[in-house]
């Protein structure tokens, strides 16, 4: 019998991603300058995918909270946090041994003070106290304005167990119906939108390649290459404990997780990669979407285990290009801090000066380093982004399957589940209504369609 080669599908979206992220660098790179008017389009396009990310995230925990029955809400979110928690505390490990072996940054020198546009756009640095009051809201619509997440989280759980209390007391489910249709609605928009991800990218990435280019990688290599083999890594081990805890085959895993990681690196935002999230880690995983709702909605802020290992490898690079010999207690002290900052700061691009500057502050470390770190954050941000995505859905498949909520016969390509079905019909194949054979299904073996 004959070995046919395996086949790309071109019209794949992270195929598409993927080829026009690689355009609009080349392109950037060729027009230079020039290149900074496509700004507005990509602007455009990661504006639209936001706009729907506070009702997305407020209605999924409000949802999976609302609709648990018993003490399935405190054992699902213990197991979420004790995840997320042991996970961050991982990466913070990792960051500091990776940190103490390569030194990346001995050695620098830094002459001048910090450009005060840097300075300025970090603002004042907010005590611990101040970050951990900021998670309660006085005003949700006031936090819904400015999309801050964490009071949104905290709401929205708060909402969704008094919820979940009225509907057991009264059996009325008008309510918690209407957040679950809005959900679907949301989810439909953020669908509309994808599909102009591809040009969108590509205005993005040219309009950064013709203003800065890669010139300014050279002089901060150590530290790149220090966050990039964090995430390695951490990949490796965080994949490592799926497969052993949830007995999953990862060789199908990159598949499942090229579309969103596509998205991840190219926008170099959780934020805006949060809706393909929800959806793969439902239709290509397998996680139920009373699990995924619920561990990945929170995940969103408090589960940035790329930020954790970026964090604390900036305590450590900071300690070193300044020649600072930190404490053991200070280093745990770095991070903790770099734990909790992943919990209270924003997951758009450019909260990284605040985070940065907080830092050096809180542990008295030279400021001047600072400016070559967000100069060359969006790098960074590629890392951190990429990360923090696969770990939620990992997160979520550690979760889901110690719940029972892991539809193996959707990660194995046996059967296409949508994430518009409800928990009720979800192990059933909602295409069609027939389990279809493997290799059968439209476009690859673990897509829905579309």
């Amino acid at each position: 019998m004959p070995v046919t080669a395996p086949t790309v599908n071109l019209r794949h979206p992270a195929a598409l991603i993927g080829a026009g992220a690689v355009g609009g660098v080349v392109f950037g790179l060729v027009a230079g300058e020039w290149a900074a008017n496509l700004e507005v389009v990509g602007d455009l396009f990661i504006r639209l995918v936001q706009m729907a990310i506070v009702p997305l995230v407020m209605t999924s925990v409000i949802v999976a909270t609302g609709s648990m029955a018993g003490a399935g809400t405190g054992r699902l979110a213990f197991r979420t946090f004790r995840w997320m928690l042991s996970l961050s505390v991982v990466a913070a490990l990792v960051a500091w041994a990776l940190g103490q072996a390569i030194r990346p940054g001995q050695g620098m020198v830094f002459a001048g003070e910090l450009d005060p546009e840097l300075a300025e756009s970090a603002g004042p640095a907010a005590g611990w106290q101040d970050t951990v009051t900021a998670f309660v809201t006085t005003n949700i619509f006031d936090a819904m304005s400015t999309a801050t997440m964490v009071p949104i989280i905290v709401f929205s759980l708060l909402f969704g167990v008094a919820l979940n209390g009225y509907v057991a007391r009264t059996g009325n489910r008008m309510v918690l119906d209407l957040f679950d249709q809005l959900q679907q609605v949301v989810l439909g928009l953020t669908r509309l939108v994808m599909h102009v991800a591809p040009v969108g990218v590509f205005c993005l990435l040219a309009a950064l390649a013709g203003d800065v280019g890669f010139r300014v990688v050279t002089t901060a290599l150590a530290y790149l290459g220090t966050t990039l083999l964090g995430v390695v890594v951490l990949t490796v081990l965080f994949v490592a404990i799926v497969t052993v805890r949830a007995r999953i085959n990862p060789a199908r895993l990159p598949r499942k997780l090229a579309e969103q990681t596509a998205i991840a690196v190219t926008t170099t935002s959780s934020a805006v990669t949060f809706p393909t999230v929800l959806k793969n880690t439902v239709e290509k995983v397998g996680v139920s979407r009373r699990v995924a709702n619920f561990t990945l909605s929170v995940g969103l802020t408090m589960g940035s285990y790329g930020a954790v290992l970026n964090y604390t490898i900036v305590v450590l690079f900071l300690a070193q290009a300044g020649a600072v010999e930190l404490s053991p207690g200070q280093i745990v002290f770095g991070m903790a801090l770099a734990i909790l900052l992943n919990m209270g700061t924003i997951t758009v691009p450019g909260g990284f000066p605040v985070v940065a500057m907080f830092l050096a502050a809180s542990l008295g470390l030279p400021v001047q380093a600072v400016g070559l770190l967000i100069a060359v954050d969006w790098f960074t941000g590629i890392l951190r982004t990429f990360l923090n995505v696969n770990g939620d859905t990992l997160v979520a498949v550690l979760v889901a399957n110690a719940e029972g909520e892991l539809d193996r016969d959707v990660y194995d390509g046996h059967r296409t589940v949508s994430v518009a079905a409800s928990d009720d019909v979800s192990t059933e194949a909602v295409t069609a209504g027939a389990v279809a054979p493997a290799g059968a299904l439209a476009g690859n073996g673990s897509r829905a369609p579309e």
